[in-house]
């Protein structure tokens, strides 16, 4: 009888792995043999490295994005955020004696705080959310700033190097903030596909009102997707310390917004809400990041990596316009 239950379960969930995912992967691959034809130190361990570290950070906020975007909502704070956590465990690691367990700690309490107050500001104010954090975004920038003074942050000891690009941050040559990237992705796609509770949250994008009727709480399952995107963003911070060098200055975190926002749109995961896959948003990271990467690579001008990602967002947004067309018509 369990048996039964499980297979009428999986016949109502969607394919594991979607459509555009499996695009992605082929538009990636055929990216990557090009630009190995082009530059053919691209397939290289010294080109292949900086590009998966770099990606990390996009695709970890990313899969916070996705469940924020999949419950109907958005948030245009994370930037700024990232830039208030980094700050934080900047100074933390230059005035006191911390192991990389307390920085991390700190930075991820400091990332779940401010998604604690953009989680609750939107599912109790019942404002909408790009309202709400459009106007963080710009009261944690004011607060970042006064973080760093007039100044940088110089000094900043290798506590996460476990994070950054050198040897210390890699195993098997694989880094390792992708590797927790990956894990984190796989233990979000596992508890969004098979979970009650991960499946609320589609329910709720899809039709809030009758997510509601069928006795899901709503307002906590909202807080808990921006508390949930806060503590990525934590944890992103310390991939971006780690990843620089012992100075940390005033633009850390600027522009990251868009680049999470595009990987999660080119990911398949849809901006109305109902439908998305954090899957699809770590190969989305993984593209955005081939482009800006192959851009530099050719020597062209880094205005065309824009350009190219977002028409990859055109063509993702249509692609989702035309799917939802086609199902409104059966």
């Amino acid at each position: 009888m369990s048996l039964l239950k499980e297979r009428a379960r999986t016949k109502v969930l969607p394919s594991p792995v979607t459509g555009q995912e499996i695009v992605l992967v082929g538009v990636i691959a055929v990216l990557w043999a090009a630009l190995a034809v082009s530059t053919p130190a691209f397939l290289t361990a010294g080109s292949i490295q900086p590009l998966l570290v770099a990606t990390a950070p996009v695709a970890l906020v990313g899969v916070g994005m996705t469940i924020v975007i999949i419950t109907g909502g958005i948030d245009v704070s994370v930037g700024a955020a990232i830039m208030v956590c980094s700050v934080i465990t900047a100074k933390v690691l230059v005035n006191a004696d911390v192991n990389l367990g307390a920085a991390v700690l700190i930075s991820v309490l400091s990332g779940a705080a401010l998604g604690l107050v953009n989680g609750v500001l939107i599912a109790y104010g019942r404002v909408h959310a790009i309202i709400i954090t459009f106007g963080t975004a710009n009261l944690f920038m004011w607060l970042g700033l006064q973080i760093f003074g007039s100044g940088t942050v110089n000094g900043i000891p290798a506590t996460l190097a476990f994070f950054g690009r050198g040897q210390e941050g890699r195993t098997l040559g694989v880094p390792h903030a992708f590797l927790v990237t990956i894990l984190i992705t796989a233990a979000a796609w596992w508890w969004l596909r098979h979970t009650a509770g991960g499946r609320h949250f589609f329910a709720i994008g899809g039709d809030t009102q009758a997510a509601r009727l069928a006795g899901v709480r709503v307002q906590r399952r909202v807080l808990l997707a921006y508390v949930i995107t806060g503590v990525l963003v934590g944890l992103a911070s310390c991939f971006v310390i780690a990843q620089g060098t012992s100075t940390l200055d005033q633009s850390v975190g600027s522009g990251k917004e868009l680049a999470v926002i595009a990987a999660v749109v080119i990911g398949g995961t849809s901006i109305m809400g109902g439908r998305g896959s954090v899957l699809g948003t770590l190969l989305g990271a993984l593209l955005v990041q081939t482009v800006s990467s192959g851009v530099t690579q050719l020597g062209w001008r880094s205005q065309l990596s824009d350009l190219f990602v977002g028409i990859f967002i055109i063509v993702a947004v249509g692609a989702d316009l035309l799917r939802a067309r086609a199902r409104r018509s059966r």
